[in-house]
């Protein structure tokens, strides 16, 4: 691909390093730029400046916040002794989208993935027991992604969860082992939430 404009091409290629966005993605979405009026782009960096550089991780719970504590965690219509543990912050937004949950959630910041390098010390595991202990948690429900890697985290979380007297379960399996949350329809996944099961039976059936 070739450019009359070194600027032009520097964008691109800034753009093409996005997850999913092609060169020739790129190349439309700063040709589409190049036609907004100077304002309007200005703006559209300085939300993407300001988004960096002020966004902020609940100290909760570990989701996206624009302040200390994310708007989930403080809002006092949400169940607070519900706790949802997923992986990631896609998730939260996957889950949200169903307007099926009222609880809260917890963000590990990924799976337990040994071939990966990826042990429980580096996850929110611990911040999620202690979570436990110092709040007055009635249930657990975990929802990762049904493959090995989600059943190991789940396995090695609900053992840490053993002394205490809580409820621990999981959505029920409408997606498909080896499917990704963020994919799953909205329906499905809702249903899933709705239709959750106890930890024991689904970690002895596996």
């Amino acid at each position: 691909m070739q450019f009359s404009s070194s600027l032009l091409e520097n964008a691109v290629n800034e753009f093409a390093r996005l997850p999913g966005i092609g060169k020739k993605t790129a190349l439309r979405l700063v040709l589409h730029l190049l036609k907004q009026d100077e304002n309007n782009v200005a703006y559209f960096s300085d939300v993407i400046a300001k988004m960096r550089s002020e966004i902020k991780f609940c100290q909760r719970c570990f989701n996206v916040a624009d302040g200390d504590i994310c708007s989930i965690c403080s809002n006092s219509l949400r169940k607070q002794d519900i706790i949802c543990v997923v992986e990631n912050i896609r998730d939260v937004i996957a889950i949200e989208s169903t307007q099926q949950y009222s609880g809260t959630y917890h963000v590990l910041g990924g799976i337990i993935s040994p071939l990966d390098g990826v042990g429980p010390d580096q996850l929110n595991i611990e911040t999620l027991i202690s979570r436990v202990q110092k709040e007055n948690t009635h249930e657990i429900i975990f929802a990762l992604n049904p493959n090995i890697q989600g059943d190991t985290t789940i396995y090695y979380i609900q053992k840490k969860l053993q002394p205490y007297a809580i409820r621990v379960t999981t959505i029920a399996r409408g997606i498909a082992f080896g499917g990704e949350l963020e994919y799953a329809d909205e329906m499905t996944l809702g249903r899933s939430l709705q239709n959750r099961l106890p930890v024991e039976s689904y970690v002895s059936n596996r």
